[in-house]
């Protein structure tokens, strides 16, 4: 089967394919800006050190820091793909790119530990605004074989992204430029972000508006309160030692997006426009995609947040240090998550299906090679390609193939979907797999058994993926 073709959706009525030089171009600045929002999610990670003693910042702070612009970005995410439903795609990706250089600013020139935080918030909201447009003009301006291409570009640059964003901390921090240290990982974001600004009224023109169509304003304080009540407590709770209050939140949240779900399918019931079209996850192949993605999310962002930290604070290495050491995962995610569909079309429908346990190979391998407290280098450095390569070639084909049935008017909530997905997903790898390796650690038990212990448990997860993307190859070799 070839995924080339299995992806080969309708196009939207009337619409007429965009010239190829301006529909290639236009997604450059697409995953330009990809690029720079997913980089922020980790980017401040190695700059903690320098943040602190800059300004004074307390761990609850820190933890803000890091986590303010998560919980932006996961609480607002449907809630900007539906904007862009009703705005449109290109002018959304406009004014969220604008939000985030905008908050970028803030955060490089943030005199106090507050601002610093708001500026984070300023970013996440942005990030949100501007992440669901990308799979909409994607469905919109590219068809077939090309659209497989530009899918397989947008989860390669988002996943790569998160980890490169480790590595340009790194070395933004030990660079030091202008004596700013910290300060150039989000100042950078400002001329970047404005060039792409400057450009998209040239390459992103257009896009299409749902006339008639309104905000479904009950969904969208039910869906943003019950995300809010379950990702503030994971991200916060370890902080605070897990009071009863994280807890009756996130049982709270539960409830609230219960909620949620009933008044969407009411609200379509009865003709009306909910926020997020829940009739998308019946599109054969997005449910099983969305399982298999929350997996192997759930592990990476496990596997990132514990092993960065455990290099930091447990075998004292460097920003630079350790953003070198995620630099060759970097590369074979990003390379492998493209080139994957240069494969063989008959392995295409195969290629999450491998790709999950061999991430977990991968994770494994590292809890070996650290679990005696040290590390070498050069020893680790083909276990992080194979652990790169791996999550590459599941991450980026789940995306692409839980589109292949998925209608381009509903281009934006599956973008909304899979978007919030990841997330909060690596939300929960951070709080639950990170806090894991934490407690053990100022329990007094040992860091390298600890961070073995993690990662093992990364690996089980990432195993877990296993039965979505089964699952979804079977709608995708069906679809062929």
């Amino acid at each position: 089967m070839d995924i080339h073709h299995a992806t080969t959706l309708r196009p939207a009525p009337g619409a007429a394919p965009a010239p190829e030089r301006s529909r290639w171009a236009a997604l450059a600045l697409l995953v330009t800006g990809l690029f720079m929002v997913s980089a922020d999610v980790t980017i401040v990670n190695v700059a903690l050190g320098a943040v602190r003693t800059d300004l004074h910042a307390s761990g609850a702070v820190l933890e803000l820091v890091v986590s303010g612009y998560t919980i932006a970005y996961a609480v607002l995410l449907i809630t900007g793909a539906r904007l862009g439903n009703l705005l449109g795609a290109s002018r959304m990706f406009a004014g969220g790119l604008a939000l985030f250089v905008a908050g970028s600013l803030i955060c490089g020139l943030a005199p106090t530990t507050l601002v610093l935080v708001i500026g984070r918030f300023v970013q996440g909201i942005g990030a949100a605004a501007t992440v669901p447009q990308i799979l909409s003009v994607v469905q919109q301006r590219f068809h077939g074989a090309d659209r497989a291409r530009a899918l397989s570009v947008y989860g390669a640059t988002m996943a790569s992204g998160i980890i490169a964003g480790q590595v340009l901390g790194g070395l933004i921090v030990t660079a030091d430029i202008g004596g700013l240290s910290w300060r150039p990982a989000f100042l950078l974001n400002v001329p970047v972000g404005l060039v792409v600004l400057a450009l998209i009224p040239r390459h992103l023109r257009g896009g299409g508006t749902s006339r008639g169509r309104r905000l479904d304003v009950p969904g969208l304080v039910t869906g943003s309160a019950g995300i809010l009540l379950i990702v503030l407590p994971l991200v916060l709770g370890r902080e605070q030692g897990w009071p009863a209050w994280s807890f009756a939140a996130i049982l709270a949240g539960a409830l609230v997006l219960g909620g949620f779900v009933v008044i969407e399918l009411r609200v379509a019931a009865g003709g009306g426009d909910p926020l997020l079209d829940l009739q998308v996850l019946r599109s054969p192949g997005m449910a099983a995609g969305v399982a298999a993605l929350a997996a192997g999310m759930i592990a990476y962002g496990g596997f990132l947040f514990t092993v960065s930290l455990h290099l930091q604070s447990a075998l004292g290495d460097s920003a630079l240090h350790v953003g070198l050491f995620f630099a060759p995962m970097a590369v074979a995610f990003g390379a492998l998550g493209y080139a994957w569909r240069l494969f063989p079309p008959t392995w295409h429908a195969w290629v999450p299906v491998v790709g999950a346990p061999t991430a977990g190979a991968g994770y494994l391998l590292t809890a070996w090679a650290l679990r005696g407290g040290g590390q070498s280098p050069l020893a680790l450095v083909p276990v992080m390609v194979l652990t790169g390569a791996a999550t590459g070639v599941s991450f980026s084909p789940l995306l692409t193939q839980s589109l292949v049935q998925v209608p381009v008017d509903r281009a934006a909530d599956a973008g909304g979907i899979l978007a919030t997905t990841q997330q909060l997903a690596q939300v929960i790898g951070v709080t639950v797999l990170g806090g894991f390796y934490l407690g053990r650690v100022q329990a007094g038990h040992l860091p390298g058994p600890a961070v073995a212990g993690v990662l093992g448990g990364c690996a089980l997860v990432a195993a877990l993926g296993v039965g979505g993307g089964v699952a979804l190859s079977r709608v995708v070799r069906r679809a062929g």
